[in-house]
C-alpha cells in the first residue's frame, strides 16, 4: 500500500525544559531500549502528547519518538508500528500509548513492546455503534475503529454500509467518509471529521451530520472543544468553523479571510485562513489555529492575529498544536520539527 501523504498535502480531502545540545548520559529509558536511542527528532511532526509520566511523545513521518526529560528514543515499523507515519497519539485509562498511523493502522505501546492492534480487528455494523466507558476510538477509511474490552472493531458509518459501492471497502481504504480527526466532548459525544462529508456527531444512539456553510467537501482535519463548550472545526480549504450548539458559522468567511482560489484550482494565497490543520487553546482561553500555508493564527473571540516567519516560525505547515501540563504551547511542523511559543515569538525546540 502506498504510504499516504501528510495531511497538509491532501488537497481534498502537542518538558517545559528545552534541550538543544547533546543528549546527556544514559537514562532509564536507554537501559530499556538502548538500540532505539537517537539524537534528533524527525522534521515532520504530526502529533504531540504528554503522558501521565510526563514523557513527551511525537508522532512523525518516520516513527514515534519519546522524550523522558533526558533522552530521545524512536519506535518504528521494526518495533511493531503498523506504519512509520504516526498521525495521532493518545493514552488510555490503563496507561497504554496508542498510535494512529498512515494507511489507517492502529498500534499501541504497553511500556515494553508495540503491538499492531488493527490487524486483528472484527467488522461491525450500525447496530454495533455504542459508546462505552474507557473505550478508545481511532480513524478508519469509512468510519472508526473502537477498542473496548480487549477487542478492536471497525465501525463504518451507516451511510457507508448502505452504499454498495463503499460497503465492501476495508477500513484501510479511504472513502469520502474516511475519518481524519476525532474528539470526545465534555458530554461524552464523539465527533468525527471526514474526508469529504463534513463532521459527524454520535451521541451513543444517533448520528448528526454537519455539512453546511461549506463544511462538506474539503477534508476536516482538526476538531477542538474550547473551555466554554464551543466546538471548532478545521477544514482544509474553507477554513475555521464554529458550532455553539445551535449555529454553524464559517469564521474564515465571516472575517474575510477565505481563499476560493484554493477550492477552484489549488492556488495558495498568503494571509488567508482557508486551510486549517490544527487547533488548540492556550491557558488564557485564546484559540490557536495552525494552517497549511499561512502560519499560525491566534483568535481571542473577536480579533485574529497572524504569526508568520517574521515571528520566528518556519515557512511550512503547522500540523499539530499542543498545550502541555505546564501551560506551554508546542507546534509541530511538517518540515522543521517542533517549535514553542513564548510571549511574542516562536523558537525552535527539542532535538531539532
Amino acid at each position: 500500500m502506498e504510504k499516504p501523504k501528510p495531511k497538509s498535502e491532501q488537497a481534498i480531502d502537542t518538558t517545559s525544559q528545552v534541550v538543544q545540545s547533546a543528549i546527556p548520559a544514559t537514562s532509564a529509558v536507554d537501559q530499556e531500549f538502548p538500540e532505539n536511542r537517537v539524537d534528533k527528532l524527525d522534521k515532520g511532526v504530526l502529533a504531540i502528547m504528554q503522558d501521565r509520566k510526563n514523557h513527551y511523545w511525537f508522532g512523525t513521518n518516520e516513527g514515534a519518538f519519546r522524550y523522558d526529560g533526558k533522552s530521545l528514543i524512536v519506535f518504528t515499523e521494526k518495533d511493531g508500528l503498523r506504519q512509520n507515519q504516526v498521525r495521532q497519539i493518545q493514552e488510555d485509562a490503563s496507561g497504554r500509548i496508542w498510535f494512529s498511523t498512515g494507511g489507517y493502522g492502529v498500534s499501541y505501546f504497553d511500556g515494553k513492546k508495540i503491538y499492531s492492534a488493527s490487524d486483528n480487528h472484527t467488522s461491525g455494523s450500525g447496530k454495533d455503534w455504542t459508546i462505552g466507558k474507557d473505550d478508545s476510538w481511532f480513524p478508519a477509511g469509512g468510519g472508526a475503529y473502537r477498542y473496548h474490552d480487549q477487542s478492536m472493531t471497525y465501525l463504518p458509518f451507516p451511510e457507508v454500509t448502505a452504499n454498495a459501492s463503499t460497503s465492501r471497502q476495508a477500513p484501510t481504504q479511504l472513502s469520502a467518509y474516511g475519518v481524519y480527526s476525532l474528539l470526545k466532548d465534555r458530554n461524552g459525544n464523539w465527533w468525527f471529521g471526514t474526508q469529504a462529508r463534513g463532521v459527524c456527531r454520535f451521541d451513543g444512539k444517533s448520528f448528526t451530520w454537519f455539512t453546511g456553510s461549506g463544511l462538506k467537501g474539503p477534508a476536516v482535519l482538526a476538531l477542538f472543544e474550547s473551555r466554554d463548550g464551543t466546538l471548532w472545526f478545521g477544514n482544509n480549504g474553507r477554513g475555521l468553523f464554529r458550532y455553539d450548539g445551535k449555529d454553524l458559522t464559517n469564521v474564515t468567511e465571516e472575517k474575510g479571510l477565505a481563499n476560493p482560489e484554493f477550492i477552484r484550482n489549488g492556488r495558495v494565497l498568503p494571509g488567508t485562513l482557508a486551510r486549517v490543520l490544527s487547533l488548540n487553546e492556550d491557558s488564557a482561553g485564546n484559540l490557536w489555529i495552525g494552517t497549511a500555508d499561512a502560519g499560525v493564527w491566534r483568535y481571542d473571540g473577536e480579533s485574529l492575529i497572524n504569526y508568520t516567519p517574521a515571528d520566528g516560525l518556519p515557512d511550512c505547515a503547522i500540523e499539530t498544536i499542543y498545550l502541555d501540563k505546564q501551560g506551554q504551547l508546542w507546534f509541530g511542523t511538517n518540515g522543521d520539527g517542533v517549535y514553542k511559543f513564548n510571549d511574542r515569538r516562536f523558537s525552535k525546540a527539542l532535538f531539532n
